[in-house]
């Protein structure tokens, strides 16, 4: 599978311990960066990764940083892109399929590295169960938001 992976600065250390994990169980991996411990601004990464995503470059995306949730609200400005902060593999799961969600964000400050794994894991292997669930994305979509 074919992942788009990016932090800044603060994800750093939690990005390049999933990109080892990931690399080990043979996924391609695209690196949007930062690769440098140097501030940086987490916008530059989510967009990057995000644009990736929705061009069908990659299947999903992960970003990292401080909290998840820069990332996650920038990434988010791309109307083909549902990213989501993950603390735990049940909500990694139930956003797969209830959300279809194609981004996981995760916080370097606030979630381990065998946590944000375990659920990265069930997020990368869940489904969307589409039915209701894609009935309400539907009520997502630019042109339904206009």
């Amino acid at each position: 599978m074919i992942i788009a992976i990016g932090s800044d600065h603060a994800g750093l250390p939690l990005k390049r311990s999933i990109l080892a994990a990931l690399e080990a169980e043979g996924h391609t991996l695209l690196d949007a960066g930062t690769h440098g411990e140097e501030s940086c601004d987490y916008p530059d990464f989510a967009h990057e990764v995000a644009s990736k995503v929705a061009a069908g470059e990659a299947r999903f995306g992960v970003l990292v940083c401080g909290s998840g949730i820069g990332m996650s609200i920038a990434a988010n400005r791309n109307p083909a892109i549902r990213a989501v902060v993950l603390h735990n593999s049940t909500e990694a799961r139930l956003t797969r399929a209830h959300n279809d969600a194609n981004i996981a964000c995760f916080g370097a400050r606030t979630t381990g590295v065998e946590v944000a794994l375990d659920s990265l894991r069930a997020f990368i292997g869940g489904e969307f169960e589409g039915g209701r669930h894609q009935r309400r994305l539907d009520k997502l979509s630019p042109t339904a938001l206009a």
